[in-house]
């Protein structure tokens, strides 16, 4: 059981067609909401797994307790990780936004 995060690389790749003359701001835009949407989804799979096998402890099922606090420990890092990307885009959003014309 493995929780991808998108890679660096797949944000540079993304970053890279964007910079390219051929590429229109409408494909720029629909390919980092792709890349964003994909990142989204993924934290809310982290989140829903770990929430479906805490239950099942709680119900007292057989599910392995490290299991179970793997899972919660993947999805928690996961979410502070978006949370921080969030923090951070807000925060250069607001930079820009400062700037003098």
């Amino acid at each position: 059981m493995t929780i991808s995060i998108p890679s660096v690389s797949k944000v540079f790749q993304s970053n890279a067609a964007i910079s390219t003359p051929s590429t229109t701001p409408y494909e720029a835009q629909k390919s980092f909401a792709s890349v964003l949407k994909d990142s989204i989804e993924k934290v809310n799979e982290a989140q829903n797994q770990s929430d479906v096998m805490t239950e099942k402890l709680a119900r007292g099922e057989n599910v392995d307790l490290h299991q179970v606090m793997i899972a919660s420990q993947k999805a928690s890092i996961t979410m502070s990780a978006t949370i921080e990307v969030r923090n951070k885009v807000i925060e250069a959003y607001q930079e820009v936004m400062r700037m003098q014309v």
